[in-house]
Order: C-alpha cells, then structure tokens, then sequence
C-alpha cells in the first residue's frame, strides 16, 4: 500500500488510474480544479460520485496546479506524485495558448518542486505524443528530436518535459517520468474527440464529419492499457529523467477507424468532409520498444476489440 497523490485524478485517463490505484489498495489523493473546458466539469463532477460510490475513503481537493498552497496542503506525506492535470487537446490551445502553457508547464514545475520539497521518491507526469510533430522520423522514439511543435498544446507538453528533466537534476536519487501518451480513446472520454463524437453520430443517425481525406493516422491506444503503463512506471521507473511511449504501435488511417466503429455499431457511415484543422498532425506511430523492455510493458486491447467496449458504453451512456 502507498499514499499517492493524483493531479487530475477525475479526469478521463484520471478517473480511471484512480480507480485501478485504489482497487489494489493505495491510498489516494486528488487533486482537480474542476475546470469545465475542454473536459466537462459534469462528467468530472459524475467521476467523483462514482468513485465515492466505490471506494468512501478517496480524497479530493478542489484546487489549480498552479495553486502552490493547496496542492502542498493536499500532498501531504504521498510516497509518488501521478501528475495527470492539465489542458488538452490540440485545437483550443490556439485559443488560449497562454492558459496552455500556465498549467501544462508551470502546473508541472509548481507539483514537481513540491515533491522534491518532500523527498518524494516517484513523480510520473502526463506528456503527449503531440510533442513529436510531423518533422520526426516515424515510429517515433523517445531519443528522436522534438522541437518542431505543431501546436501550443504540443509546445506545452514539450516545456513540461524539460522543466522536468531540467528539475530532476536535483534529485538524482528520485524517478521522474514523463509518460507520452497517444491518442488514447474508452469509456468517459472527453466528447470532442474523434472516436466519441464518429460513434455518437452513427447512434443518432447522424452524418460524420471527417477531416481531410480520412488518410491522418492515428496511434489508437486504449484507456487500460494507459492505465496499466501509468501504474508499471510508478512501480518500476528508474532513478532520474526517462520519457516512455504508450501507444498501440499499430496506427491506422481515419477511414479505417470509421470503419471499425460503424461495424461495432452496426449502421452504415454517412460521411461529410471538412478542412483538416490548424495544429492537427499527418500521422502519429510509438515506438513502444524502451516501455516494453525497461517496464515490461505493451498494449493487450486490439482495435476492434477497444472499439467494441467504447460502443457498448456509449449505448449505455448517452448524451
């Protein structure tokens, strides 16, 4: 059993690395400002109600990352820090790309600096494979450059990884990790994203509107192998700055993802193109070698199979 500290733990990929912490009996503590963009504040609000359904000791403070008093009163004395807050998605970072960069890099420095403050042994932080933009050579590899981002979000993810390598040097004996997640899809997923948004339009019978020609890839990886991944490089990291892909090292073309859903739903897709977005990457692809051999980790949930869960909640969840 260990004293954890989760930073956006009532997120999508939150709730669900909460849950699976306290199900093998850590002690957690959440941290989540509640903020209703671009994750609602509803489905947070839903996320904590079903949490405290299961597990009454679950804490929760409602505070900012960049809030340096309420996140050291809620740190306490944790074992590890999973700092999982902050803002994504590639598209409303044009919008607000200061807000991006106060959260996403000072958010990160403010919870580093006060587990360092504390002797915490673990920190493992929420990066993106967004950090990789279309200038690095595909699969893309943790040592590979990049520092071509092809949006503020991706600007932010990337500042926050060097604060952090930057920060670990004082703390040699510590782990920190930067987990780059792609493209991660499953059950309370924020509504924006392509897989929820395609599977709510077929079961209203609804058009899907696809960007560009359908031919992005994407590395669709599913939320309990993140899950898993997350809570293998709490236990398992090395001392000091290390950056690990969590993909499904299998991407595949938005034409094919269409597919694939209007399969789990059983209707045919309706289509309707639109101009491919500012910021939106041609492909996306993990090289998954160093988490498969440094944490012993790699993707178990196919496509379809990922797919087929996602629907089922969907039909479950509406709306």
């Amino acid at each position: 059993m260990a004293n954890v500290l989760v930073t956006g733990g009532l997120g999508f990929i939150g709730f669900h690395v909460t849950r699976a912490l306290l199900g093998r009996g850590d002690r957690v503590v959440v941290v989540d400002d509640f903020s209703d963009a671009p994750y609602p504040r509803a489905h947070k609000e839903r996320n904590e109600r079903d949490l405290r359904a299961e597990f009454a000791a679950i804490e929760v403070t409602r505070a900012c990352v960049t809030d340096r008093l309420a996140v050291g009163a809620a740190m306490g004395h944790v074992e590890a820090v999973i700092h999982l807050a902050g803002l994504a998605g590639v598209r409303p970072s044009f919008a607000d790309p200061a807000r991006y960069a106060r959260v996403n890099v000072e958010g990160t420095a403010t919870v580093h600096e006060l587990a360092r403050e504390r002797s915490v042994a673990r920190f493992v932080f929420a990066s993106s494979s967004s950090v990789y933009g279309n200038a690095t050579p595909l699969p893309a590899r943790e040592d590979a450059p990049a520092v071509v981002p092809e949006s503020p979000y991706a600007a932010s993810k990337r500042g926050a990884e060097l604060v952090a390598s930057a920060l670990a040097r004082r703390s040699p004996d510590a782990s920190c990790t930067a987990l780059r997640f792609f493209t991660v899809y499953g059950p309370r997923q924020r509504p924006e994203m392509a897989i929820t948004l395609f599977t709510r339009a077929l079961l209203a019978g609804r058009p899907i509107t696809l960007f560009g020609d359908g031919s992005m890839r994407r590395d669709f990886t599913y939320v309990d192998d993140i899950v898993r991944g997350v809570l293998l490089a709490l236990d398992r990291a090395p001392r000091g700055f290390r950056a690990y892909n969590l993909g499904s090292g299998s991407p595949v073309d938005l034409r094919t993802l269409i597919d694939g859903i209007a399969r789990a739903v059983g209707v045919p897709p309706r289509i309707e193109h639109a101009a491919v977005p500012l910021g939106d990457v041609d492909a996306t692809f993990a090289d998954i070698a160093r988490a498969r051999e440094e944490l012993g980790w790699a993707p178990q949930v196919l496509l379809g199979e990922g797919l087929d869960r996602f629907v089922d909640w969907a039909r479950a969840n509406p709306g």
